[in-house]
């Protein structure tokens, strides 16, 4: 694979009856840019005096939908000291499905009608060991396709690619043409978020196919594939993606074609000897927590 697959997604804190359209009376303040790891303000400890859920900002990207992919940003504290109780800004977003079995019907009821972009704040108490624990939890509702300009497609001789309704892609390798010698870098969709940087987790949905045969040999779109998250630019992905992927916008759609040499030449790898066609749709860009950065008030 050109990607690692991300860790399996632990369900988000769970607390406990559905949320209310109010917060709790207590001054809570939620501060952080899109992307990066919430801040929350309040006095300690906390008190839920009632469950809820408030939007911080609202999303302008899709509408979710009952049954569909849901990719989350979670992060939660215990409001009695702060201590961090959950983050995925430190790996990588988790995948779930827009139900209440993959959700749990708190988190559900918060996220139902909420569109790709939004922050969430929900205020609800759990128990520890008999304790009352407030848990305060944000979540960032991602995108789980491409989104912004379509460009005109890519150049003669090479791959023409459709995509379904739900956004799948289909690649067509032009028969009898040879493949490129050379990396070749094609975006589809240009998306409105910031560039990739070299050290990021990238998190992508993937398709690839052989240029041989045309050949599909990974794709995340098949049904319960999540999409999947690795950091880019620092070697841990194939060359082809670490030169194609870096400075591109978050929210694009980007084809790769791929040399043997600049994917599993040398390998023994069963595709060491293809050059190989990738769709990948960026959805997420952040560069990874490490334990010391994250300050408490």
């Amino acid at each position: 694979m050109a990607v690692g697959a991300c860790a399996p997604a632990s369900l988000p804190v769970e607390v406990g009856p559905a949320p209310t359209s109010t917060a709790s009376q207590a001054p809570l303040d939620v501060d952080g840019r899109p992307g990066q790891v919430p801040r929350l303000t309040y006095v300690k400890p906390f008190e839920v005096l009632e469950p809820g859920s408030r939007t911080v900002w609202p999303g302008t990207g899709e509408r979710l939908e009952r049954d569909g992919p849901v990719l989350l940003n979670l992060y939660a504290e215990d409001g009695r000291d702060g201590t961090e109780l959950q983050n995925t800004f430190r790996s990588a977003p988790a995948p779930y499905t827009m139900t209440e079995s993959s959700l749990g019907n708190h988190l559900f009821e918060a996220l139902e009608g909420k569109r790709a972009g939004a922050r969430v704040m929900l205020t609800d108490t759990d128990t520890d060991e008999g304790a009352q624990v407030p848990v305060l939890l944000v979540v960032d509702v991602l995108p789980t396709r491409a989104s912004g300009t379509e460009l005109p497609g890519p150049p003669r001789g090479l791959p023409r690619v459709t995509r379904d309704e739900l956004g799948a892609p289909t690649v067509r390798v032009p028969r009898g043409a040879p493949p490129p010698q050379d990396l070749e870098v094609v975006p589809l969709i240009r998306g409105r978020g910031p560039q990739v940087t070299e050290g990021q987790v990238i998190t992508v949905e993937l398709h690839a196919v052989t240029w041989a045969d045309g050949r599909v040999v990974e794709s995340t779109w098949a049904r319960d594939a999540p999409p999947r998250s690795a950091q880019v630019g620092i070697g841990a992905l194939i060359e082809g993606w670490d030169a194609g992927l870096v400075q591109q916008p978050v929210g694009s759609q980007v084809m790769l074609v791929v040399p043997p040499g600049m994917a599993y030449a040398g390998t023994k790898n069963p595709l060491a000897g293809e050059t190989l066609v990738y769709v990948i749709d960026i959805l997420d860009a952040h560069r990874p927590v490490r334990e010391n950065e994250k300050k408490k008030d």
